[in-house]
């Protein structure tokens, strides 16, 4: 049995992470999060040590390392700033991380993780979930077997309404996000490019709080995305139903389904990790390039295809 601490445990995804850490047979034993509505803890680890300040935390962690009960693993699920630094908090205190996406907001905090991984010995794991869908692992192989030099026709566009608390949150603010494409899109952008290869050509088109679109030009694609957070970008007939969210990523035309499984991904991405298979920094990077690319880059609409939305 493996011990847990987890940074983060007021955040939306950590009741994934305490899920996947008791569905693999683990242990939590301690929490950070500055805020304490963290009740969810009852429902998996009810023993757990919590902690709103890190220099308690930190000094549990070091003291029960030094009695026999070291941490193995150190889950982080906090604001997107914060991953470089508890990274490299876990690998100090004799653990490997498991981190959530964007593992960190720049290119060159990966050259510093590796480094460390170097000297300490212990690893860094990203929580790459699509990878580990069924249906995009099929469509990964279909892909692979046809001809190398094919180029296929993918749009994407997501579209998850966020209220005005957003904007008040951390995660309004693009230094600690990393901005819409860092916050909601980068998963996306891993799937595409791990399905259909390196970034050839990346156009912005649109890039403002609220949304952003641009146009991919992979090794195997030409994608046209749009991200926003925005409720009056939604098409007319989903908000006729009331619905608050639009995902549709489609591919030579066909729409590729992967709703339905999506949840239980996290303790997937647990086992793989414990089984010696997760995601490391090599595989996080062509992503974190890719929105440090699009977060840096000036909108030219003259460029590239765009999508529908555009």
């Amino acid at each position: 049995m493996k011990r847990f601490a987890l940074i983060g445990g007021a955040g939306y995804v950590a009741p994934r992470h305490m899920r996947a850490i008791k569905d693999t047979g683990n242990l939590l034993t301690a929490v950070l999060d500055p805020h304490d509505s963290v009740g969810v803890i009852d429902s998996y680890f009810p023993e757990a040590h919590f902690f709103t300040e890190f220099e308690r935390f930190d000094r549990h962690v070091d003291k029960k390392k030094r009695q026999g009960g070291a941490i193995d693993y150190v889950s982080i699920c906090s604001p997107n700033y914060l991953h470089d630094a508890h990274i490299r908090f876990a690998m100090r205190n004799g653990a490997d991380a498991i981190c959530e996406k964007p593992l960190v907001l720049n290119p060159w905090n990966l050259d510093g993780l590796e480094e460390m991984e170097k000297d300490t010995g212990f690893h860094v794991y990203n929580i790459l979930q699509l990878r580990l869908h069924p249906a995009l692992i099929e469509l990964k192989k279909k892909i692979a077997a046809e001809a190398s030099d094919k180029k296929h026709e993918i749009n994407l566009t997501y579209i998850t309404s966020r209220g005005k608390w957003y904007f008040i949150s951390w995660k309004g603010d693009e230094a600690k996000s990393g901005g819409i494409a860092s916050n909601i899109g980068i998963h996306f952008f891993d799937m595409l490019i791990w399905i259909f290869g390196k970034v050839q050509m990346n156009v912005v088109h649109v890039y403002e709080p609220h949304k952003a679109a641009g146009y991919l030009d992979l090794e195997n694609a030409r994608v046209r995305w749009f991200l926003s957070v925005d409720e009056n970008t939604l098409p007319q007939d989903v908000r006729a139903t009331g619905q608050r969210t639009y995902r549709s990523i489609t591919v030579n035309g066909e729409e590729v389904e992967f709703s339905k499984g999506f949840t239980e991904l996290h303790t997937v991405s647990y086992q793989e990790i414990i089984n010696g298979n997760g995601f490391g920094l090599d595989e996080a990077r062509p992503s974190i390039e890719t929105v440090y690319a699009i977060r840096n880059t000036k909108p030219a609409l003259m460029r590239g295809e765009k999508h529908l939305f555009v």
